[in-house]
């Protein structure tokens, strides 16, 4: 009598195998060690950082941004009697809140915390972490990359001392919103003629496409919702540092309200500029009182070059 497991038995030990047919698992033999793991699973890396103290500053150092708030636009005027237009970002209590684990031992997370906030108006998983960490709950929390030799202990305070006048940051915020808004106010369309052969068709898109692929194209220019959300503005001079009110002086808008919460951090996209003016010293991991140097109430950035009131001479 024919059966398929008495023909399934003589293929097995053709090639070798038993004669009895056995269930057939597979398994691997990779040891432990070497096999890839599920993500939470995976070798986590954190600074191990126990006293707060001064380090040198590498070109490839990377440290901490700062939460910031902005409080609004004034004016001042360089050395040159040039008048400035600035942005005045404060720094309310900023704080490290907690290190973040990586998968990378070259690369690092720290949670920076800004503001106070209520215990009632905290959510209780927000609220366990915060007492878990030591930290007062706060208004604003961000996560900001760094290299390992920049990570901070927990509870810090970072200052405006952080930031030394002259050099360049990245700023980050959520823009104004607008709401709802038309071609030509969204995209700067010219719109269409305003008085002859036009008929309701002043500010119209016009054509949407081609008839051939039946279907508007993803990313076709069209009314919709503007503004309110992030922008980051790049390569913006700190024009002046104030150390009793905790604020700096940014040359330039930044985006947000008055009264938004921006985040402000050293640059990273330098073709020709300099990130900090030659010869600073510059604060590394951050400024840290009794450590660095003393600094006055107030230090201003210098513009350099030649008078530019004064016209150039053959």
């Amino acid at each position: 009598m024919f059966s398929y497991r008495g023909l399934a038995d003589k293929l097995l030990v053709g090639f070798g195998r038993a004669s009895s047919l056995q269930p057939c698992y597979r398994f691997s033999t990779t040891p432990p060690s070497l096999k890839a793991k599920l993500p939470h699973q995976k070798i986590r890396y954190v600074p191990d950082v126990k006293e707060l103290k001064l380090g040198p500053y590498t070109p490839e150092s990377r440290r901490t941004g700062v939460i910031a708030r902005k409080k609004g636009m004034t004016a001042m005027w360089d050395e040159w009697g040039v008048r400035v237009p600035v942005t005045v970002l404060q720094l309310d209590q900023v704080k490290v809140v907690s290190l973040i684990k990586t998968s990378n031992s070259s690369y690092a997370r720290m949670q920076i915390g800004c503001g106070v906030r209520k215990e009632k108006t905290v959510t209780k998983p927000l609220l366990g972490h915060y007492k878990s960490q030591g930290v007062e709950p706060k208004a604003k929390l961000f996560e900001f990359p760094i290299t390992p030799n920049a990570a901070l202990p927990v509870g810090t305070e970072i200052t405006a001392a952080h930031f030394v006048s002259g050099q360049l940051v990245d700023v980050t915020a959520p823009s104004l919103g607008k709401g709802f808004q038309g071609v030509m106010k969204r995209w700067g369309f010219a719109g269409g003629r305003a008085s002859h052969g036009n008929s309701l068709a002043h500010r119209t898109p016009g054509s949407t496409g081609n008839i051939n692929p039946g279907r508007v194209y993803p990313g076709k220019k069209m009314p919709g919702r503007m503004g309110g959300k992030n922008v980051t503005v790049l390569r913006l001079p700190v024009m002046k540092v104030d150390t009793a009110l905790n604020c700096i002086w940014v040359k330039g808008s930044v985006p947000g309200y008055d009264g938004q919460f921006i985040k402000v951090r050293d640059s990273i996209k330098l073709s020709r500029q300099r990130l900090f003016p030659e010869g600073v010293d510059v604060p590394f991991p951050t400024f840290i009182a009794g450590q660095s140097s003393v600094l006055p109430r107030e230090t201003v950035a210098r513009v350099g070059g030649r008078d530019p009131l004064v016209p150039a001479s053959d």
